[in-house]
Parts: C-alpha cells; sequence; structure tokens
C-alpha cells in the first residue's frame, strides 16, 4: 500500500512513517517544514519513499502528492494552546482548510481511505460522576475560581465534589479552546466527505503523545515537551495549578502502530464510514506524577508546583480506548514507567538549532 502521510517530518508523523515503512508499506511525505515544529538549521532526515515540501492549503501541491497513492494518513496540524487568542487564524487556517482541501484533492484523485489524527481535547473536561446526581458534565471553569486556587470542577445542580473517570466515544463534544474547536471540525469534515464520496475514514482521537523527536522550546507543544525542555536547560518543570490534572500519556511508539492498525481496517470497511477511537495508554496519571517521574529519570531538579494556570485548559481527561482494543485489536506496549524513562534521554528537536545528540534512538532514525 503506498500512504500520503501528511506532517510526515513532523514528531508523530516521522514515527508513523517508520511504522508503515516497518510494515512493508511505501510512504509518501507531505510537509511545510515549518519551523515552529523544525529546525531551521539541521533538519533531520525526513523519511519516506517520496518527499513534497509544501503547503496543505495549495491545491497544486496536494494534488501532486495524492499521485498514485492508496491511503491518507493526515497527521499534518498546528498543535497546543499557542500564545493567545491572536493564534485563531494561523490554527483554523491550517488545520480546517487544509483539511479541507486535502479531502477535495482526495475526492478528485479517487483516493477514499483516511486515517485522521484527531483528539481527546474535542471533549472539553472528560467525565465526572456527582454522589447526588450520578454523570455530570460541568461547564468551563470561571477565572476566578482558578484565580483563587479552586481548580476543581463542582456539580454544576449541586456544587458537590465530583469524581473523575473515563470518557467514551459517544460523549458529547465540548471544545473548550481554538485547538480543540478545530479538531472537531477536522472530524466533522471528514465525515461530510465519506459521505459524499462513499469513502471510509477513522479519527484517532490521541491521548497526551509523548516521546523522542518533541519539539523543545515552543508554546505550542505538549506539557511532556514543555517539562523536558525545561530538564534540558538544567531548570524545574513548572506544573500548573495543582499538579493534580490528570491525563493520559501515550507513547509516540504505540500511536504509530495504532496508524498502521486503523489503515489496514479502513481499507476493509464497507460501505462508506466514519469512526472515532481513543487512542490512549489506559493508565491515567497526573501532570504532577509525570513531572517528578520525568525529572527522577533526567537527573534534574524536582518539579515546582505553581499554582499558575491557562484560561482554556481543562481539568481532568482520560478516555477509555477499549473500543480501539476490541474492534481493531490495538494494544499500547510501551508502559508509563518505561516510557518516561527513554524520553528523559531522548533527543528533542529545537527550532533554530540543530537535534540534541540522545542516548535512545528513536525508531526510524
Amino acid at each position: 500500500m503506498r500512504v500520503l502521510v501528511t506532517g510526515g517530518a513532523g514528531f508523530i508523523g516521522s514515527h508513523v512513517v517508520a511504522a508503515l515503512t516497518a510494515a512493508g508499506h511505501e510512504s509518501v511525505v507531505l510537509d511545510a517544514l515549518l519551523p515552529t515544529a523544525h529546525p531551521a538549521a539541521a533538519l533531520a532526515p525526513v523519511l519516506g519513499d517520496r518527499v513534497v515540501v509544501g503547503d496543505l492549503r495549495d491545491r497544486e501541491t496536494v494534488a501532486d502528492a495524492l499521485a498514485g497513492v492508496d491511503a491518507v494518513c493526515h497527521q499534518a496540524a498546528m498543535v497546543g494552546l499557542g500564545k493567545d487568542f491572536a493564534d485563531a487564524p494561523l490554527y483554523v487556517g491550517c488545520n480546517d482548510l487544509g483539511t479541507s482541501v486535502l479531502l477535495a484533492e482526495m475526492a478528485a484523485a479517487g483516493v477514499r481511505d483516511l486515517v485522521l489524527a484527531g483528539s481527546m481535547v474535542v471533549y472539553g473536561e472528560g467525565r465526572y460522576d456527582c454522589p447526588r446526581h450520578g454523570s455530570v458534565r460541568p461547564g468551563p471553569r470561571a477565572e476566578a475560581a482558578l484565580r483563587a486556587g479552586s481548580f476543581e470542577p463542582r456539580c454544576p445542580d449541586c456544587g458537590a465534589e465530583l469524581t473523575p473517570g473515563l470518557v467514551a466515544e459517544e460523549a458529547p463534544a465540548d471544545p473548550r479552546n481554538v485547538y480543540a474547536a478545530t479538531k472537531l471540525a477536522q472530524e466533522h469534515l471528514a465525515g461530510a466527505w465519506a459521505r459524499a464520496t462513499a469513502g471510509r475514514a477513522v479519527s484517532l482521537r490521541y491521548h497526551n503523545v509523548y516521546g523522542p523527536g518533541m519539539p523543545r522550546d515552543t508554546p505550542y507543544a505538549g506539557v511532556a515537551s514543555f517539562f523536558r525542555s525545561a530538564l534540558a536547560r538544567g531548570e524545574a518543570p513548572r506544573v500548573y495549578e495543582d499538579g493534580r490534572q490528570r491525563r493520559d500519556f501515550v507513547h509516540v511508539h504505540d500511536v504509530a502502530a495504532a496508524n498502521v492498525v486503523a489503515l489496514d481496517a479502513v481499507r476493509e470497511r464497507r460501505p462508506a464510514s466514519f469512526a472515532a477511537y481513543n487512542t490512549g495508554s489506559g493508565e491515567p496519571h497526573t501532570i504532577g506524577e509525570m513531572a517528578a517521574v520525568l525529572a527522577g529519570a533526567h537527573g534534574g531538579p524536582k518539579p515546582v508546583v505553581t499554582g499558575e494556570y491557562r484560561l482554556g485548559d481543562v481539568r481532568h481527561v482520560t478516555a477509555d480506548s477499549r473500543r480501539l482494543r476490541e474492534e481493531l485489536g490495538w494494544r499500547p506496549r510501551v508502559a508509563f514507567a518505561e516510557g518516561m524513562r527513554d524520553f528523559a534521554a531522548a533527543r528533542l528537536r529545537s527550532p533554530g538549532a540543530a537535534l540534541e545528540a540522545d542516548a535512545v534512538t528513536p525508531a526510524g532514525a
């Protein structure tokens, strides 16, 4: 199978290309090589049988990249919360306009199989249980409460303390920031494309992906990269709120494997369809715990819990990934402690500089 991997030179995309190659598939990489994600002075070698450098929003570039392709693995996206709302046009342009151009050109080229890099951020807050009202969905946290150090959501009906749980794919979407809104829009676009073209699409709703090759020192990276970047500078990781926020940290090697499994599965589906799958390790941990384990493995300063907060962040979101395991047979293989220990020594991508030397060579490097 010949697969177009958009964003194939990026953090997750490069691992997807390596996993496809290991599975015996050919890869075409389409990547704009944006400086926020790639070193400007010394790019790591881009894997793939063919590499197209260009913007996903350019129809001619996308049409060229799709020539001879059987399926698409769409990883390209602008990620994270950004600096402020002024970033909104960039997110919408890169993520949603880019996706619409890709889907339009797939329709024209007759390519009908798609795996989309989705995200658990589409849920907003995760699942919560109230002792009186059962399952509830608290609204966005008020800035006044955050400023006062009251970080836990309360029952919207009685104000009681809530118990966080696992959110399933059937839960209503509730994106809480611009990035989350663009990821949900990508899914809607993919669903509309599948219905209009008799295409088959799967969205893998990634949890907090980490591993070798993450970008460092950028406001658009994830929390694991923030902490690892601080440790590389000899600084203590700065943990926001009280550090008790729950997340599911899933290793990039497992996410790459999920993409290969999903590509095989989507090509077997008839008729047209769209399905979303939570893609996580199944091991929820707090952000404070992750920072402590990473700092200990790196041998750096202990994390500092600052009490700071970011509007648009959610408190707890850990999703149930049983559907992906049961329907597609995927299993995560990298445990939390092992993955963090390796990540503590892994190389990162530094915009404007060469890659760090590392003691752990990532797959495909």
